[in-house]
C-alpha cells in the first residue's frame, strides 16, 4: 500500500513539474488563487468596464508589492504588466514574470524603448497591458504623480485606457505602513480587497485627466470601505489603557492626566452625567469649554455614551450661540463655573457646571469607574458601553461654521468622517508615541476637534492644551515644560510666536502645520530662521472633517521618487480624498493649471447641514463638496488655493481677487508679517467690496495706521503689474481702528463688508 502511495505522490509531483514547465501561467495561478483566497476576500466593482476582448491599457494605483498579483487574481483576463526588471532578477521572480508574459524593463534608454515598443505591439495584438503610472510604491497611501511614459505606449494604437483603483492592502505586510515593508505584524487578517474599475478613457486624454479618474476611484473606494476605519471611542480606550501611567493629557491650569486616570475619570463622568443630568432620549448635548483636559474628557465621555456633541463658539454673541442651540435642539450645555464667569453670555439651555457635578459623584461611581477602566477585558467593556452598535454613518458631532459670511451652519460629521481624517493624518504625517501636540485650537474649530482631540487621543500622543492661541508667552512656557513637537495653527498665530517665543522654548519642535489663511512667503523663512523648523501648509474646511490636503513636514517625509511637499501649494489630497477643478459657471472640468472651483470627494465629506436641506443641496452634488474656494491643480495633484468666491468681486465683467490685491498692498506699505514689533496687528489690511452702480462692485481697502500715501501705494500696485481694473481708487482707502476678525484669527468677511458699507456711507476717505 505504501508503495502505491509513494508512486502516486511521485506521479503528482511529476505532473506538477510538467504543468509548471508546459503551462506556467496555469500552474502559478493554481498556486496563488487558493493562497490569496485564504488571506483576502475580493470584491470587484465595475467589471463590465473591462473589455472582454481587444487590447487595452490597465492603470492602477500602487500600494504594495503584490498589487500586480492581486489584480491578476481578480481579473478574468491575463494582464501583461510592464515592470522594473531589477525586482525580478531572482530565478523565482524571473519565472513568475515569464508565467504571465510580463514585460521587463531596466532603467536604461534602450531597455525602456524596447519595453515600450513591446507593450505597444501587445496592445495592437489584443493584449491587456498593465502599468502602475506612479512608477513606485506609495509610502503613505496618497496617490502620487503619474509618469508620462504610459502615453508613449498608446501612441499609434486605438486601445482605450481602463482606470482602476485597488483598495485594502494598506496595513498589510507588503505595504509601507508602519514605516517599513514586511517587518511588521499585519493590522488585519482576511481583509477585504476592493478593485474599482472605471469607465474606459480615450487614449489621447491628458495625463492629469487620467490621474484624476484614478483619484476619483480612490475616493469612491475609500467611501465604500468606510466601515473599515477604527471605532474612535474604542480606539481612545485602547490608547489610554496602553499608555498606563504615562501622561497623556495636560493643560495650562496644571491638570495632568495619565492614560489610566483619563479613562477612569471619563467613565465616571459619563456615569454621573447619565444619572444626574441628561435625559435618556437626549441625543444632542452642547459643550461650552475651552481646549483643556475637561474639554477632552467631556467630549470623549459623550461619545462613549453615544451622544452627539456640539462644541459651542464662546467668541461670538449670545444670539449666535442661541441660534446654534436652537438648530441642534440642545437642552443641556456642559461647561464650568469658572469659565462661565469669564464669558459674559446668556445661554438658552440648562448649563451643567462640572464643579457642581463633583459633589454628586459617589463612592460607587468611583469603584465602578475603576473596575471598568482597569480590570474589565476590552470585549466586555465595549459590550457594556454598547460601542459595537456604533455605525460608520452615525453622527459624532455637529460643528458650526465660523459665520464669516452669515449665520453659522451646523455641519454634521459622522464617526466615519472623523475616523477617516484620523487615519489619513496618521498615514501622511506619521505621528509617533513620543510626539507632544500643542492643543491651542478651540474644539468648536474642526481642526482643533479632529486633530488635537481625537487624532491625538486615538493615536497615543501626549496633548497639552491652552485656551488662548494668541497667548504666545504661556504657549512658550508650556512647550518648554512638556517638550512640544507638533504645533498646529494659523499664520496669524505664528506671527506672534516669532515675536514672543524664545527659540529654546521650541527646542523640541519638529512639525508646524498652518492653515485657515494663506501663509506669506516671508513667514516661512522667519519661522525657520528663529526655530529651525520650516512650517508647511495644509487645507481643509469644517464640511470636510476638516483636513483635505497637507504638505508633508520635512522630518516626516518618506518620499523617495516623488515630491510630497511644494511650497506655495497646500499639498496633495490625503489618502482616500479626491480633488477636481471645475468652471464655476458651467461645472465643466478645467485643464491642469487653470483656476476654477475646487470640489472634494471622499469619506471626509460631511453628512450635510443640520436642518438645512436647501443649503446642503447647494454644496453637495453626486458626493462632491463644492468648497467655494478658487484653486488649480498641478500635474502631480498639488492644490494651489487662489482665493474664495466670496473674496472675489465681479468688476466690469472680470473676477478681481481680493487676496491678490491685499498681498500687494501689504508688500507696498512694508508691513513685516514676521517683524519684531509686539504691538503690530496680526492683520493690518483687508480688501472687501461694496456695490457700485456703474461697474457692479468696487474695491474698498480697510487698513490701520500706515506711513505711505494712497498715491504711493497705487504706484506700487501698478509697478507690480496689477491690472488697472484690480487697483482700488484713491477714494477706496479707509483707516479703521480695528480689522474685524473671528475668534480663530481669520478675517471676518461679513464684518469687513458690513464695516465697508457703513463707512462708505458715513465715513471720510483717507486723503494724501
Amino acid at each position: 500500500m505504501g508503495l502505491y502511495i509513494g508512486i502516486a505522490v511521485v506521479l503528482i509531483i511529476l505532473a506538477l513539474v510538467v504543468i509548471a514547465i508546459v503551462s506556467p501561467r496555469r500552474f502559478v495561478r493554481g498556486l496563488f488563487r487558493p493562497a490569496l483566497a485564504l488571506f483576502y476576500r475580493k470584491r470587484i466593482i465595475g467589471l463590465e468596464n473591462l473589455p472582454k476582448e481587444g487590447g487595452c491599457l490597465v492603470i492602477s494605483n500602487h500600494i504594495s508589492w503584490i498589487d500586480g498579483i492581486v489584480i491578476l487574481w481578480m481579473l478574468p483576463r491575463n494582464v501583461r504588466f510592464l515592470v522594473d526588471a531589477s525586482n525580478f532578477e531572482s530565478r523565482l521572480g524571473s519565472y513568475l514574470g515569464r508565467a504571465f508574459d510580463t514585460i521587463f524593463m531596466y532603467a536604461r534608454p534602450k531597455s525602456i524603448g524596447k519595453a515600450l515598443r513591446t507593450a505597444r505591439e501587445g496592445l495592437n495584438e489584443g493584449d491587456v497591458i498593465g502599468v502602475f503610472p506612479e512608477g513606485s510604491l506609495s509610502r503613505n497611501g496618497q496617490l502620487q504623480g503619474f509618469r508620462a511614459g504610459m502615453q508613449k505606449i498608446l501612441k499609434g494604437t486605438e486601445a482605450p485606457i481602463i482606470p482602476m483603483h485597488l483598495e485594502g492592502l494598506w496595513g498589510s505586510i507588503f505595504s509601507f505602513s508602519g514605516g517599513n515593508f514586511f517587518l511588521k505584524w499585519p493590522r488585519k487578517f482576511r481583509r477585504t480587497l476592493t478593485l474599482h474599475i472605471g469607465k474606459p478613457l480615450p487614449n489621447d486624454i491628458p495625463l492629469d485627466a487620467i490621474r484624476g479618474s484614478v483619484s476619483q476611484l480612490h475616493a469612491e473606494s475609500a467611501i465604500e470601505q468606510r466601515g473599515e476605519y477604527d471605532n474612535l471611542p474604542l480606539a481612545v480606550i485602547k490608547s489610554w489603557r496602553k499608555s498606563g501611567s504615562r501622561v497623556r493629557v495636560a493643560d495650562s491650569s496644571g491638570t495632568e492626566l495619565t492614560g489610566r486616570s483619563a479613562l477612569m475619570r471619563t467613565l465616571i463622568l459619563r456615569r454621573a452625567l447619565r444619572r444626574e443630568c441628561l435625559d435618556n432620549d437626549e441625543t444632542n448635548v452642547g459643550v461650552f469649554l475651552p481646549p483643556s483636559a475637561a474639554g477632552v474628557l467631556t467630549n470623549v465621555a459623550m461619545a462613549l455614551d453615544k451622544r452627539v456633541t456640539a462644541n459651542l463658539n464662546y467668541t461670538v454673541s449670545s444670539p449666535v450661540i442661541n441660534h446654534c442651540i436652537k438648530e441642534m435642539n440642545i437642552r443641556h450645555v456642559i461647561s464650568s463655573k469658572r469659565f462661565m464667569e469669564k464669558i459674559d453670555l446668556e445661554i438658552d439651555a440648562e448649563v451643567i457646571e462640572l464643579e457642581s457635578l463633583k459633589d454628586k459623584i459617589t463612592l460607587t461611581d468611583k469603584l465602578i469607574g475603576f473596575m471598568m477602566a482597569m480590570l474589565l477585558p476590552m470585549g466586555i467593556l465595549s459590550a457594556i458601553l454598547g460601542l459595537g452598535k456604533i455605525q460608520p454613518d452615525d453622527l459624532l458631532t455637529v460643528i458650526f461654521t465660523s459665520g464669516s459670511t452669515g449665520m453659522p451652519k451646523g455641519v454634521q460629521l459622522t464617526h466615519a468622517n472623523i475616523s477617516h481624517n484620523v487615519e489619513a493624518i496618521n498615514r501622511a504625517v506619521t505621528l509617533r508615541d513620543d510626539d507632544v501636540i500643542l492643543g491651542i485650537l478651540p474644539f468648536f474649530h474642526s481642526f482643533g476637534y479632529t486633530v488635537t482631540l481625537w487624532t491625538a487621543q486615538a493615536l497615543g500622543t501626549k496633548s497639552i492644551y491652552h485656551f488662548n492661541p494668541l497667548d504666545a508667552r504661556q504657549i512658550g512656557k508650556l512647550s518648554e515644560k512638556y517638550g512640544v513637537t507638533v504645533i498646529l495653527g494659523t499664520p496669524t498665530f505664528v506671527r506672534g510666536y516669532i515675536r514672543r517665543i524664545e527659540p529654546k522654548q521650541f527646542d523640541k519642535l519638529d512639525i508646524c502645520i498652518v492653515g485657515a489663511e494663506k501663509m506669506p512667503a516671508d513667514l516661512f523663512d522667519a519661522f525657520e530662521k528663529r526655530f529651525g523648523v520650516r512650517p508647511v501648509e495644509g487645507y481643509g474646511t469644517t464640511e470636510l472633517s476638516p483636513l483635505v490636503s497637507v504638505n508633508i513636514p520635512i522630518s516626516r517625509s518618506t518620499a523617495i521618487h516623488h515630491d510630497d511637499r511644494r511650497e506655495g501649494s497646500v499639498g496633495q489630497p490625503l489618502p482616500g480624498v479626491s480633488a477636481k477643478i471645475v468652471d464655476p459657471d458651467t461645472g465643466q472640468n478645467m485643464p491642469c493649471g487653470e483656476d476654477g472651483m475646487l470640489l472634494i470627494k471622499g469619506p471626509n465629506v460631511m453628512a450635510g447641514y443640520a436642518n438645512n436641506p436647501e443649503k446642503t443641496a447647494q454644496v453637495l452634488h453626486d458626493g462632491w463638496y463644492t468648497t467655494g474656494d478658487i484653486a488649480h491643480l498641478d500635474l502631480d495633484g498639488f492644490i494651489y488655493i487662489t482665493g474664495r468666491v466670496s473674496r472675489f468681486s465681479k468688476i466690469g465683467g472680470e473676477m478681481v481677487p481680493h487676496v491678490t490685491v491685499e498681498e500687494l498692498i501689504v508688500n507696498s506699505i512694508g508691513t513685516e508679517e514676521g517683524g519684531s514689533d509686539e504691538d503690530q496687528p496680526a492683520i493690518s489690511v483687508a480688501v472687501t467690496a461694496v456695490p457700485d452702480s456703474k461697474k457692479g462692485e468696487r474695491l474698498i481697502v480697510l487698513h490701520q495706521q500706515i506711513d505711505k500715501t494712497v498715491d504711493e501705494i497705487i504706484t506700487d500696485l501698478k509697478d507690480a503689474g496689477l491690472p488697472n481694473l484690480f487697483i482700488p481708487g484713491r477714494d477706496a482707502f479707509y483707516q479703521v481702528d480695528t480689522i474685524p476678525l473671528l475668534g480663530t484669527g481669520k478675517l471676518d468677511l461679513k464684518g469687513a463688508k458690513d464695516l465697508a458699507l457703513e463707512i462708505t456711507d458715513t465715513g471720510a476717505s483717507l486723503q494724501t
